[in-house]
């Protein structure tokens, strides 16, 4: 037996009459789950009567760190028959053209933004570090800039990059660390506790899979070795997947993300751009277009030192990403007509997997 109460659930999550038993999800492979719930570990699938019901997902398809309930089967897949609500959510603008939103994460504390101090190829940098804030931000949980691989610069470049990343995040804690040496892991003590969850989020090659073993203190995940001239490494990790720690801590590790499309971002815009926000409104003319205007005030504070030039095209990629992405949720029924046509299709491919499974094994 689990006590699924160390993964975090409370019972308040758990609307009146709701039936089935809680769970949360570890990882998402296509249509099938892998659960973990007071039965143990499991595996699930989605009931379709309940999220494609009448031609349209009547709840939220499961990602992982998701709250669900289940009828339980200790012969085969269980049922997923619900997805409770979320108290964060992280998506981001799938790369697969036609898709539209996709879920990364759900119901973490801590989002830890991760980039790394190489020699020779600079992993850090600012204009990814923003767009991964802007997206942290608008999931709802609390947002950790993790600066890795300390160990590959000397103290006095290290608070230089320490204090650029703090004038760009405008309030977020940033800790510069060494997965490899120990060096300022004890400083992310507070965000290690017993049934919180965090998300770790950066590029390949920036260490998160050793952070996770030095979080852990032994050695849970495989490392890529990284190539000098460039910076970059292998995946390690292949798919988006929860990991208890023996500590009590969670971690949802995600596969490195050459690049992250902005979904529906405007709070978390808001919220990393006020310094470029707050000079928004206020042009000689209401449609300014920002560029060559007279009474522009955008270029006055450029050219004043109020923003800098770098941060407004940062801000003005963003929204742009961010717009686009609306564009199709405002086709949200042919969006989720064009999941559930996929989901089906992974369903019977996963059905004609256990039926030639089955067969083999007579």
């Amino acid at each position: 037996m689990t006590d699924i109460l160390t993964y975090g659930f409370t019972p308040a999550m758990l609307p009146l009459d709701t039936q089935g038993a809680p769970a949360r999800v570890t990882a998402a492979h296509k249509d099938r789950y892998e659960l973990v719930c007071e039965f143990g570990v499991c595996f699930g699938r989605l009931k379709t009567s309940v999220y494609y019901g009448g031609g349209l997902c009547l709840e939220e398809f499961p990602t992982v760190g998701d709250f669900v309930t289940l009828n339980y089967n200790n012969r085969g897949d269980s049922q997923i028959i619900k997805t409770l609500e979320r108290k964060s959510f992280f998506s981001r603008f799938d790369p697969t053209p036609g898709r539209g939103e996709q879920a990364v994460a759900a119901n973490f504390d801590y989002v830890f933004i991760i980039q790394a101090l190489n020699q020779g190829y600079k992993s850090f940098n600012i204009s990814r570090l923003t767009r991964y804030l802007t997206a942290a931000r608008q999931s709802g949980a609390l947002p950790v800039i993790v600066l890795n691989k300390a160990d590959l610069v000397d103290a006095e470049e290290r608070a230089g990059y320490v204090k650029e990343a703090e004038k760009a995040a405008r309030g977020v804690s940033v800790y510069a660390v060494s997965a490899k040496t120990g060096y300022g892991m004890d400083s992310l003590g507070e965000y290690l506790k017993p049934s919180k969850t965090l998300v770790f989020l950066g590029s390949s090659g920036v260490g998160k899979s050793s952070l996770v073993n030095a979080a852990a203190g032994e050695e849970i995940m495989t490392t890529g070795e990284v190539r000098e001239a460039d910076g970059k490494g292998r995946h390690t990790t292949t798919h988006r997947q929860l990991i208890m720690l023996s500590s009590g801590v969670m971690i949802i590790d995600t596969p490195g993300m050459r690049s992250l499309g902005m979904w529906d971002v405007s709070d978390g815009l808001s919220e990393t751009f006020a310094d470029v926000e707050r000079y928004l409104g206020k042009c000689k003319f209401s449609d300014c277009g920002h560029r060559s205007e007279p009474g522009c005030a955008i270029k006055s504070a450029v050219e004043s030192g109020g923003i800098t030039r770098e941060r407004w095209n940062s801000y003005q990629q963003i929204k742009g990403e961010s717009k686009s992405a609306a564009k199709y949720a405002e086709d949200k029924i042919a969006y989720l007509r064009n999941q559930k046509e996929l989901h089906k299709k992974w369903g019977k491919e996963g059905r004609i997997r256990d039926k030639a499974a089955r067969k083999n094994s007579r």
